[in-house]
């Protein structure tokens, strides 16, 4: 059976996830043996999570097209019907995963150490809970007085993660459904960020920023911005699920790059943890880590079926969920501004963007690169001019600018000179403007090497250049996130 119509695993597929499934459940079951080893824990889930996703990705594929949840790959000369929504596969065994989860990293401190879980009104003295600092042990304690800690803090975090995850699935998947216009979509995962932002509130609420070295002898060293905070981290929210959702439309794109930056924040977790002293900031980091290994899993097994040429699509809910998981970890977690140097292609792809989002150019259905059935590549796609419909002065002469400097294609009436067509302003487009024509899966590798590349320059400025205009870099030096 052709591999886009296949729908069992072949033998070589089953014998390796039941392989993988099987060493993973018996690292899992060794974790109880000693202290839970939460981290450990949490690895071996995610390699299930892997095998599960891949397994349901390739099952329930007829199911959904028989449902409705399909869509034709418009890169292809044959068109094929393809499962479409496969991310909502992904959110709910990602979701099962770390509720599964929830035992490791808790169970000893909410039920042993307040008194069996009887008396949970219990205070506990610092040194009869924690017991020295350990990679694999999960941060559960918050102070609540001096020297006096109590074990729910770091679960009510973890918590709220997962209601607004599991509220931005059920917004996504109405959105698969519905197919909700852009002025609207582009609120819903405010909605679903209310849970982080009252938590943040109430277990942190630290609103102050750190003042640049030059502006400090005006500003003082810690600018406090109230409720404005409040205001930048649900604008945090909103806008890393709708970048992945922007920088979309052809086979494998929207996840690599999200498994791109998830891997990228994962190894900037890793280097806090991996400091030869106590860092402030590892209970953040190893939180980070718990829900950020679980959502590589999964989207290793999504990116296996949807890379070039595709199997399945992976819908809205994957590019909403992705979004709210980096959103998630960058709020929670305390380093949205390291996440927004990982998001640079996606904040120049919505700057980008700019003119078609406001209707200051015609912005089409479906912006993605066209494909030409003559040469199997694909082209820029363009939006039309009409004689009786061309851009006003002013952004006529932005659009021949743009094009001078090699950021749009223009095509111009021999005779009159006016716009009969112009490129679409996505990254994916620009990229093909500067290449040539090029095929899919030649596009989609090289703007994920753009990501990684990008990505790896935005850590290397978080922790060395930021040293000109920050007095200390937070990963060198135990100081405040």
């Amino acid at each position: 059976m052709a591999a886009s119509t296949r729908t069992s695993l072949s033998r070589s597929e089953a014998l390796g996830l039941l392989t993988l499934s099987g060493a993973s459940l018996a690292v899992l079951a060794n974790t109880f043996h000693d202290d839970g080893e939460p981290l450990i824990a949490s690895l071996a889930l995610s390699l299930l999570a892997f095998a599960l996703c891949y397994a349901m990705i390739r099952w329930l594929g007829p199911r959904f097209i028989a449902a409705g949840f399909s869509g034709r790959d418009m890169s292809k000369a044959s068109r094929p019907l393809l499962p479409e929504c496969m991310g909502a596969v992904c959110a709910a065994v990602y979701l099962l995963t770390v509720i599964i989860f929830i035992p490791f990293p808790f169970y000893k401190d909410i039920v042993a150490a307040t008194s069996g879980g009887g008396n949970r009104d219990v205070v506990l003295q610092a040194e009869s809970v924690n017991q020295g600092r350990f990679l694999h042990r999960f941060p559960h304690n918050k102070m609540l007085q001096p020297n006096h800690y109590s074990a729910p803090g770091q679960l009510a975090s973890y918590l709220s993660a997962i209601i607004s995850l599991q509220t931005i699935a059920l917004l996504g998947i109405g959105d698969d459904l519905f197919d909700i216009r852009w002025r609207h979509k582009w609120w819903i995962p405010g909605l679903a960020s209310i849970p982080l932002l009252v938590v943040y509130f109430v277990d942190f609420d630290v609103t102050s920023v750190v003042i640049p070295i030059q502006l400090q002898p005006y500003l003082g060293e810690l600018f406090d911005l109230g409720g404005f905070y409040y205001l930048y981290m649900a604008c945090v929210a909103m806008f890393c699920p709708q970048s992945i959702n922007m920088l979309a439309g052809i086979n494998g794109i929207e996840v690599s790059q999200c498994l791109v930056i998830a891997l990228l924040l994962a190894f900037n977790d890793c280097l806090y943890l991996l400091t030869p002293y106590p860092h402030p900031a590892t209970d953040s980091h190893l939180f980070s880590l718990y829900l950020l290994l679980p959502w590589i899993g999964v989207s290793a097994a999504l990116l296996r079926h949807n890379w070039f040429p595709a199997r399945v699509f992976v819908g809205d809910t994957y590019c909403y969920f992705s979004g709210m998981v980096f959103a998630v970890v960058g709020i929670l977690g305390h380093f949205s501004k390291t996440l927004g140097l990982l998001l640079i292609p996606q904040i120049f792809n919505f700057l980008y963007s700019v003119p078609q989002v406001f209707g200051l150019v015609p912005c089409p259905r479906h912006r993605l690169p066209r494909f030409n059935a003559r040469t199997g590549l694909l082209e820029p796609s363009t939006t039309p001019w009409s004689p009786d419909r061309q851009p006003a002065p002013l952004v006529g002469r932005l659009l021949k600018l743009l094009a001078s400097l090699r950021l749009l294609d223009v095509t111009l009436d021999p005779e009159d000179q006016s716009f009969t067509e112009s490129s679409n302003f996505t990254i994916l487009n620009l990229w093909l403007v500067w290449r040539g024509p090029l095929r899919e899966n030649r596009l989609a590798w090289e703007v994920t090497m753009l990501q990684l590349v990008v990505g790896l320059f935005g850590l290397f400025v978080r922790h060395k250049l930021a040293l000109l205009v920050f007095k200390e870099d937070n990963w060198g030096t135990p100081t405040l996130t």
